[in-house]
């Protein structure tokens, strides 16, 4: 399953893009190519695989051959021994007197070993005591050593015919007798520890006559064990023989494992280098080849000062290099494992593998001759999750700063907006999202890879579309909660003012003015993007900028638009309801709804945008329109041709028209406001379309319509109909003819007007 994964994760990362399809052929013949390559490795391989087996068979069955003629021979020994003792004349008289002479000799040495063994030891302390005064150069240890070897013979001797006497009582007493010699072992061996855990500073430093001596002790100690542990083999396998055989009882017993012991010290020694270096690396990623400069170091050092005083056949210098590359890829492989491992600590381990096998070359190592690989031979890997970092970081990031503006203007709490050096309205963390976009930018340069900074891109690219998709759905499910009656008016101009705020972030996203060296956020980013990328890839950028480009136009407009909505829905529901109605021509609501526009241009116009109050004001134009032709659905809109609703129709058009066209002209205004009239005077034309359907005879309403349709092809036929049924003389006839007239005019669909927004 996982192998599955990986292999639709490597398809991704090679067809990214449509274009990429053409490398099918290509990519189909690299891989067989690759796959004869890897398949001609194996079989090389195999055929190596099966000469080296049948080679160790045979070596194999000529050593069992090698043991059984041994044992044979062990055997034959064994019977001329028996059948000698038949053939000299009172050989069981000779043999008993020379076992008692034996006996007695070994008595005799026996006892002058432990009458000796006090003063020995206390010779062995004293020692000890001058080499404590010179740990660095220790002059006494081969005597120490050689004096302690025979100490400890003499103990195992001693033990060992305790154990194998009729009598044990004396066994406990002999134990008490030799503790003193466990106490100066410890204390030698605390000694040949300092020398072993000091070996790399004393080599650097020329003390060679300690490494010298040190290493003649651990090989006299391995030959000592590899004796014990062929004497132990021997008796386990033939007991009975061994037993009549003193060089095989006698000497040392037990093994002692210096050489098992001088190898971890390779290892305790370096252990606390790579603590140290762990914790550098955590604080500066990028000085790694810096940090593990101790490294290379030790290695030359025992390459240059300590091959040489060592034993041939211990291959020092590979020791230490099998150790310390072990040790470097357990370090380094507990890294990339680690999930909270950040993108630059990633990267300078990527990058350090190159240089760390460069390094091992100059030391005379190939990277065949170091196993296993440092990373595991994970750089692949290693680059797609090096990528994932970042992209997890984005949307970690983005995921956290829209939890902040989300909850912010959910509450609606005073003080959650900012004000930028031009006094707009701003929520807090745009600079914050493309300061970290930034960032991330420049963590993925580090990489060098355009496949790394690409795939961030893509994750950028997605993580602000779904910023401008979520924010729109956001204000149009808030938007509901005031336009909806009956509604709750509390906090609408604290929730304007976010409406105001998140239009100016999009604007300040393409906000680019080349006259003064003023570059939107959006155009800042592409420039980052462009040196990182294949020119290919650059083509699909170029799309998906332009794309967030439209999204962030869209947004701040939608905003815009559920602003002006809120006006309508709230200030003005009662007096548009009122429109057509008797209380029309008694009122003047047109100037109430002009006035409040007026304060709230006012009030807005230092606040937002000012390539916004053009949008603003065109908004509340269109919206006001729309509104006041869809009010002949008010319940009690009727024309009665005797009532004066040309005049108030007039009147009406009139307030607006001057509203609107003295915007350009006010002081407070100046400089803010481009609005063309003229847009929006021939917007309002379409209300004297409507007056004159209503002021039409029953038999011209027809073409009346038939040029309102031509000039306005998205002319809905409900609102038509709605129309004609205000009228106070209204008949189906009126209303056939109308929808007769329909069928028959053919209209070319343009550009849609303000009465597709009119239903």
């Amino acid at each position: 399953m996982a192998a599955n994964e990986n292999t639709i994760v490597d398809l991704a990362d090679l067809l990214r893009h449509p274009e990429d399809l053409d490398k099918i052929p290509f990519l189909k013949s690299e891989f067989t190519r690759k796959k004869a390559a890897i398949d001609s490795q194996l079989k090389v391989g195999l055929k190596d695989q099966l000469q080296v087996t049948q080679s160790g068979m045979s070596s194999i069955s000529d050593g069992q051959r090698t043991v059984n003629q041994i044992k044979e021979e062990m055997m034959k020994i064994d019977k001329l021994c028996a059948e000698s003792q038949n053939m000299i004349r009172d050989f069981p008289n000779i043999n008993l007197v020379s076992q008692v002479h034996r006996n007695f000799a070994q008595v005799e040495a026996m006892k002058a070993n432990i009458e000796s063994f006090d003063g020995r030891l206390k010779d062995l302390e004293h020692l000890l005591r001058e080499d404590d005064e010179d740990m660095e150069n220790q002059p006494n240890l081969l005597s120490i050593h050689y004096g302690l070897t025979q100490l400890r013979d003499i103990r195992d001797d001693a033990m060992d015919q305790i154990k194998r006497a009729s009598d044990a009582s004396l066994e406990t007493h002999l134990q008490d007798y030799f503790t003193r010699l466990d106490d100066v072992i410890e204390w030698f061996d605390d000694h040949l520890g300092i020398a072993c855990m000091n070996l790399i500073p004393l080599v650097q430093a020329g003390n060679h006559g300690t490494v010298v001596r040190l290493a003649l002790i651990i090989e006299e100690e391995e030959k000592s064990d590899k004796k014990v542990k062929a004497l132990q083999d021997a008796q386990r396998e033939y007991k009975d023989l061994a037993s009549r055989f003193k060089s095989m009882t006698s000497g040392p017993k037990q093994l002692r494992g210096y050489k098992e012991k001088f190898l971890k010290t390779i290892e305790a020694y370096a252990q606390p280098n790579f603590e140290k270096a762990e914790g550098r690396f955590l604080e500066e990623p990028e000085k790694l080849p810096k940090i593990m400069a101790w490294y290379f170091n030790d290695l030359n050092a025992v390459k240059l000062g300590m091959a040489n005083l060592m034993p041939k056949k211990w291959k020092i210098f590979k020791t230490y290099t099998d150790i310390y590359h072990r040790m470097m890829h357990d370090w380094l492989v507990k890294h990339i494992d680690n999930p909270e491992l950040s993108p630059p600590h990633m990267l300078s381990i990527i990058d350090w593998s190159e240089k760390y096998y460069a390094k091992m070359t100059k030391l005379g190592w190939d990277q065949k001759d170091l196993q296993p690989h440092v990373l595991d031979a994970r750089e692949a890997e290693l680059i797609r999750e090096y990528r994932q970092l970042i992209v997890k970081s984005v949307d970690e990031w983005m995921d956290r700063m829209f939890a902040a503006d989300k909850k912010s203007f959910i509450e609606r709490k005073p003080d959650t907006l900012d004000n930028n050096e031009h006094g707009y309205f701003r929520t807090k963390t745009l600079g914050d999202m493309w300061r970290m976009l930034k960032e991330q930018t420049a963590v993925a340069r580090e990489s060098g890879r355009t496949d790394v900074a690409e795939g961030v891109f893509d994750a950028m690219f997605r993580a602000l579309k779904s910023r401008q998709n979520v924010w729109q759905k956001m204000v149009d499910e808030e938007s509901l909660k005031f336009k909806q009656p009956p509604a709750d008016q509390e906090g609408m101009q604290v929730f304007q003012d976010w409406l105001i705020a998140i239009a100016n972030d999009q604007i300040a996203c393409i906000d680019d003015n080349e006259d003064v060296g003023q570059l939107g956020y959006l155009t800042r980013f592409q420039q980052d993007l462009e040196p990182l990328v294949s020119p290919k890839y650059m083509a699909h950028a170029g799309t998906e900028l332009d794309a967030l480009r439209d999204g962030f136009v869209d947004l701040g407009t939608h905003c815009i638009a559920t602003f002006v909505s809120l006006i309508f829905n709230v200030d003005f529901r009662s007096t548009v309801a009122d429109f057509f109605t008797t209380k029309w021509y008694n009122e003047y609501a047109m100037k109430r709804i002009t006035t409040t526009f007026d304060d709230y241009i006012g009030d807005y116009s230092k606040v937002l945008h000012h390539s916004l109050l053009d949008i603003l004001i065109e908004e509340l134009a269109d919206e006001l329109l729309v509104h006041y032709l869809s009010s002949v659905r008010n319940k009690g809109a009727k024309f009665r041709r005797t009532d004066p609703f040309t005049e108030k129709f007039k009147d009406d058009i009139l307030t607006v028209f001057e509203f609107f066209q003295n915007l350009n002209t006010r002081a407070d205004l100046a400089n803010l406001v481009t609005v063309d009239f003229a847009i929006i005077k021939q917007k309002w034309r379409v209300v004297d379309k409507m007056v004159r359907l209503l002021e039409a005879d029953k038999a011209g309403a027809v073409l009346v319509y038939e040029e309102f349709k031509r000039e306005y092809w998205d002319l809905q036929m409900n609102w038509v109909e709605a129309v004609l049924r205000s009228r106070d003389d209204f008949d189906r006839s009126m209303l056939s003819g109308v929808k007769a007239k329909a069928a028959e005019v053919y209209v070319e669909r343009g550009p849609e007007t303000i009465m597709s927004k009119v239903k």
